[in-house]
């Protein structure tokens, strides 16, 4: 049975935090909410809490999960990045965005896509999930909670409480959040295009 935790999603409970990062780091599967909808995530190591979240979205290994950072000091460990690319990271960051970029040799292969060697990278704009983050010291694992046959995130925490509460380990509630999934910004190429379009947000307009 999952635990629910009631965090406040712009003053978060310290003391909830801190067992939330517990629950990760000893191998859970968590629903936490984010800038765009709910999210499934675990520990960036741990192969069988990744597996755990694929049965649950019933995808195969080619799915991507997307690595979630506190900022992008942490960028660099994890994907290539060129300066005129890392300027146009930060015009973008914090916000509702996925950007694929080449992966490091600091990426686990099961992280990468299989026959392209990239990465997803985000960098919420969310109180609850900057919080765990900095409680992590380490980027979290992490996939939109799409369920099989559905074409939205879902977005009310009780219903993802009721649907999954034996299948992760915990529901953060932090209040109904959007059912729209991230833009994702492809760049792996010279020039950066959207390969999803998601949330709405005027600072992707010049690449429209």
């Amino acid at each position: 049975m999952a635990q629910y935790f009631e965090i406040h999603p712009q003053n978060p409970q310290g003391r909830l935090i801190h067992q939330a990062a517990d629950t990760v780091s000893n191998g859970g599967v968590i629903a936490y909410p984010t800038d765009s909808s709910y999210a499934l995530g675990c520990h960036l190591d741990d192969k069988t809490a990744a597996e755990r979240i694929r049965r649950i979205r019933r995808v195969g290994p080619e799915h991507n999960f997307t690595l979630v950072v506190k900022d992008l000091s942490e960028i660099a460990q994890y994907a290539k990045v060129e300066n005129d690319q890392y300027r146009m990271l930060k015009s973008l960051t914090p916000g509702p965005f996925t950007f694929i970029l080449p992966a490091t040799r600091e990426v686990p292969r099961r992280l990468q896509h299989p026959k392209r060697n990239t990465i997803g990278i985000r960098v919420p704009d969310y109180p609850i999930v900057l919080a765990l983050l900095e409680q992590l010291r380490e980027p979290l694992m992490s996939s939109t909670l799409i369920l099989p046959g559905e074409d939205m995130p879902m977005s009310d925490p009780e219903k993802i409480r009721e649907r999954l509460q034996h299948d992760i380990d915990l529901v953060i509630d932090g209040g109904p959040c959007g059912m729209d999934p991230t833009s994702v910004i492809e760049w792996t190429e010279d020039v950066p295009r959207i390969a999803r379009q998601g949330r709405e947000d005027s600072r992707l307009d010049f690449l429209q």
